[in-house]
């Protein structure tokens, strides 16, 4: 499966040490250039940043050839933009991506966009995470979704665990 990856779902990954589900899950990841960049800013959590020294040998990184121009796409980073730009170009299966307005140009793009949660969502039906643990890890960092989602997922959760 042929998958793409924005800054975000990378970052909370490797921050709650659950980045090994994403070769479990996908076989391999691809990343645009700005999105190692952005793994590596000053602002990005030690942790994240020394993973990114030292990337993963399930990590390949390939630059688009034409990417989103930022003028038409005022509201997305860099990473995003290359993301995107990629997933097009490479005919992504998947595309893994947080930010709303950017999940909104993938759609447009005709690509098939999952986050964070989704990530962790399918790696617990998989039988490769417990959903409740990590969800609980990934609240004490700064990723934002509402009580409400979580507790979507959980309700989901139990409810696959549950006997028939």
């Amino acid at each position: 499966m042929l998958v793409v990856a924005d800054t975000s779902p990378l970052n909370y990954l490797v921050l709650i040490q659950y980045d090994t589900i994403l070769p479990a899950l996908y076989e391999r990841v691809t990343v645009p250039p700005a999105v190692l960049a952005d793994l590596q800013q000053p602002r990005t959590p030690q942790t994240v940043r020394t993973w990114v020294t030292s990337p993963p040998a399930w990590l390949q990184v390939q630059r688009p050839i034409q990417p989103l121009h930022a003028q038409s796409y005022p509201n997305l980073g860099a990473g995003e933009r290359e993301a995107i730009a990629l997933a097009q170009e490479v005919q992504a299966h998947l595309l893994l991506i947080d930010d709303a307005d950017a999940r909104v140009v993938a759609e447009r793009c005709a690509l098939t966009a999952i986050g964070t949660l989704g990530i962790l969502e399918t790696a617990a039906m998989a039988g490769l995470i417990d959903l409740p643990r990590a969800l609980a890890l990934l609240q004490t960092t700064t990723f934002h979704a509402s009580k409400q989602l979580y507790q979507v997922l959980l309700d989901r959760d139990a409810a696959r665990k549950r006997p028939m």
